[in-house]
């Protein structure tokens, strides 16, 4: 699996919500892929659910919000209707790229039963000590699964 570390400025990261959906839009168009967003944060989630609607005509990204209450045991395969998925939880069967927003790697949404294989996962880290810390870590858990790791300053 690849691992892709966008480490944001200080703009960028103002801009959180401008830069998931440009970043999304990015993957999109250069893979046939599904994408899926993993969120943790409830307030996060309705608010980029909301940006993802209110792009511009040109730009507009169809996008399904995966529920909470739906199983993460549900294959992907009989809930998806949209190339974007917006979740806290990884669904079974996915595998696509993971935009992953969450304060943890992507190991620890993987269940050993779901059978979920992300081809790229793509970690976004903003420029506060919290994030950092966590990108480093999140760094240190691929980097000890044998995962190829790039990153890039934007």
């Amino acid at each position: 699996m690849n691992i892709s570390f966008y480490v944001l400025s200080e703009s960028k990261a103002q801009d959180f919500l401008g830069f998931i959906c440009q970043l999304t839009q990015t993957a999109l168009n250069k893979s046939t892929q599904s994408v899926l967003i993993l969120v943790e944060d409830e307030a996060l989630l309705s608010a980029l659910d909301e940006a993802l609607w209110a792009q511009e005509a040109t730009s507009f990204i169809p996008h399904q919000r995966l529920l909470a209450t739906d199983s993460a045991d549900t294959s992907v395969t009989h809930q998806v209707l949209a190339p974007v998925l917006l979740a806290s939880y990884l669904p079974a069967d996915f595998k696509g790229i993971v935009i992953n927003t969450a304060s943890h790697p992507i190991n620890r949404f993987i269940a050993a039963t779901n059978n979920a294989q992300p081809t790229r996962v793509l970690e976004l880290i903003k420029p506060d000590t919290n994030s950092v810390d966590e990108g480093r870590h999140k760094y240190k858990t691929y980097q000890q699964a044998g995962y190829q790791l790039t990153h890039f300053k934007v």
